[in-house]
C-alpha cells in the first residue's frame, strides 16, 4: 500500500489503493465475475487488517472491475471439486466470518456498485455500512435454482432490508433493480457519481475518535438477534445442501452453461 498517494498494490483477486484516509479495495477478477474463493476471502480479511493497522484510515471502499461486482460462490471451483461436507463447512465458515468482520471492523465500510451483484455478493453488500449504486446495478439471490439457500447471506440481508423483503428475494430469485434496492434500503443512494457522498462521509468520519466506529458497531450488533448460534445454523445448512449430489449436479450444469456462453460470446 502506498500512503498519501494513489499507488496500487496487486494481489491475486484484488488491488489496494490508499489516499486521504481512504483504503480502496477493488476486486480484479472480472473474467470470473469477481466470484468468491478462499483466496478472495483471505485477501479481503487481510485488507481489513491493513485498514485497522493504518491509524488515520477512516473509510474502506469496496468496488470491482467489470460489469459484475461479485457473483457469489465460484461455481467453477464448486463444480470442479464437488465441494461438500468439510470443504463446504470450512468455506461457509470463512465466508460468514468475513461478513461478521465487515459489520464489526473499526472502519466505515462502503460498497460502490456498478453492475450485477449475485448470491454471496449480496451478502458482502448487505454487511457494508453504506452502499452506493449506479442505476445499472441489480441484485439477485439465485441459489434456489440450484437447490441451495442463501444461508449465510440472509441474516445480514434481513438486518438491512427486513424479513419479508429478504424472504421474497430468496424465494423468487428475481433480480432487484437499483431503484427498488434503494427503496428497500439495500442501497443507500443511487448515483452515477458516488464521490461527493464519499467525500462528505470521509469529512465526518475524520472527526471521529478512532474507537468510535468499532464501539458503535459492537453496540449495534448486541442489539441485533444474530449470535453464534446463527453462524452455526447457517454454515451447517449450507454444508448439508452442498453435500447433495443433485445440488452439485445443478451447479456443474449451470457452470458449464456459463462457460459455453462465454466461449460463444468471445468467438469472432
Amino acid at each position: 500500500m502506498t500512503r498519501g498517494g494513489s499507488g496500487m498494490t496487486a494481489h491475486e483477486t484484488l488491488s489496494l489503493a490508499y489516499d486521504r484516509q481512504m483504503l480502496t479495495v477493488r476486486l480484479t477478477r472480472p473474467e470470473r465475475q469477481n466470484s468468491i474463493t478462499a483466496t478472495l476471502l483471505a485477501e479481503l480479511g487481510a485488507a481489513l487488517d491493513l485498514a485497522e493497522r493504518t491509524e488515520d484510515c477512516r473509510l474502506v471502499v469496496l468496488e470491482a472491475e467489470g460489469g459484475t461486482f461479485c457473483s457469489g460462490m465460484d461455481l467453477y471451483d464448486a463444480a470442479g471439486t464437488g465441494a461438500g461436507g468439510p470443504d463446504a463447512s470450512r468455506g461457509g465458515t470463512e465466508y460468514y466470518a468475513l461478513l461478521e468482520r465487515l459489520t464489526s471492523v473499526g472502519r466505515i465500510v462502503v460498497a460502490r456498485i456498478d453492475g450485477q451483484v449475485v448470491g454471496g455478493g449480496v451478502g458482502l453488500v448487505a454487511a457494508c455500512d453504506f452502499v452506493y449504486a449506479t442505476g445499472r446495478s441489480q441484485f439477485s439471490l439465485p441459489e434456489a435454482l440450484w437447490g441451495l439457500m442463501p444461508c449465510s447471506v440472509l441474516p445480514f440481508l434481513i438486518r438491512r432490508v427486513g424479513f419479508q423483503r429478504a424472504h421474497t428475494m430468496a424465494l423468487s430469485t428475481l433480480p432487484v433493480g437499483a431503484v427498488e434496492a434503494e427503496r428497500c434500503r439495500l442501497v443507500d443512494e443511487v448515483t452515477e457519481d458516488a464521490w461527493p457522498s464519499l467525500r462528505r462521509l470521509l469529512f465526518r468520519a475524520s472527526r471521529f475518535d478512532e474507537a468510535v466506529v468499532g464501539g458503535l458497531k459492537r453496540y449495534m450488533r448486541r442489539l441485533w438477534i444474530v449470535d453464534e448460534g446463527t453462524r452455526e445454523y447457517a454454515v451447517g445448512e449450507f454444508a448439508r445442501l452442498m453435500s447433495s449430489d443433485a445440488v452439485r449436479r445443478r451447479i456443474a450444469e449451470f457452470a458449464s452453461g456459463q462457460a459455453a456462453t462465454r466461449f460463444s460470446a468471445d468467438r469472432p
